[in-house]
């Protein structure tokens, strides 16, 4: 299923986002460490545009991929045709095939030659009415597939991330391993993966 944005919603999320101006995140944004980059995504908005319709959500779960010492990274064993984009310029999308069914989406952090990202994981309606709880389920419902591997994110080029001033309270993320890494070793243990729940907060608590 699909979720439009202007369409009601009554949820804080909804009050909260929808009462500021929103703001395209700048390259400047991702051009830092895929830790700092990860817990910064929460509560952030991933807008895609195809066509005459918009689709939006809040990025409520991601996981970050650290540099080729990361077992669990796609760039351990070094660069391919398929990791490439992790190795480019930061701000940039990087999706790849799984399963030979499933698109997933990464957003490449850090400097130029430092393969980073972050996987998007799950994404929240504005109204709150859905919740795509895994990065297959957010890929299919916004359209994104191989397309928009190594495009920039941007309007442009028609997925983006934005910021609507929400406030994230530290209180309400949790920070847990990666999901289906056991192969990493020690890397596998790494809590790198970033849940947001902000649970029963009013939009006034949300909104900065």
């Amino acid at each position: 299923m699909q979720v439009y944005e202007g369409r009601e919603g009554i949820g804080p999320l909804f009050f909260a986002y929808n009462r500021c101006v929103a703001r395209v995140l700048p390259q400047t944004f991702f051009d830092r460490p895929a830790l700092v980059v990860a817990r910064a995504l929460l509560g952030k908005a991933l807008v895609r545009r195809k066509g005459d319709r918009t689709y939006t959500g809040v990025i409520t779960e991601v996981e970050a991929y650290d540099g080729p010492q990361d077992r669990a990274c796609h760039a351990h064993r070094g660069k391919t045709p398929r990791n490439e984009p992790m190795f480019g310029p930061a701000g940039h999308w990087y999706v790849y095939f799984v399963y030979g069914m499933h698109w997933m989406l990464n957003i490449v952090t850090g400097r130029r030659g430092y393969p980073a990202a972050i996987l998007i994981r799950g994404i929240r309606a504005l109204d709150e009415s859905q919740y795509w709880n895994g990065p297959a389920k957010l890929t299919k419902a916004f359209q994104i597939d191989r397309q928009l591997n190594g495009k920039g994110a941007s309007r442009r080029e028609g997925l983006w991330i934005e910021d609507r001033g929400v406030r994230v309270n530290i209180q309400d993320v949790r920070r847990t391993p990666r999901i289906g890494v056991a192969y990493a070793g020690i890397w596998a243990k790494k809590p790198y993966r970033f849940v947001w729940n902000p649970g029963k907060r009013t939009s006034q608590q949300l909104f900065t």
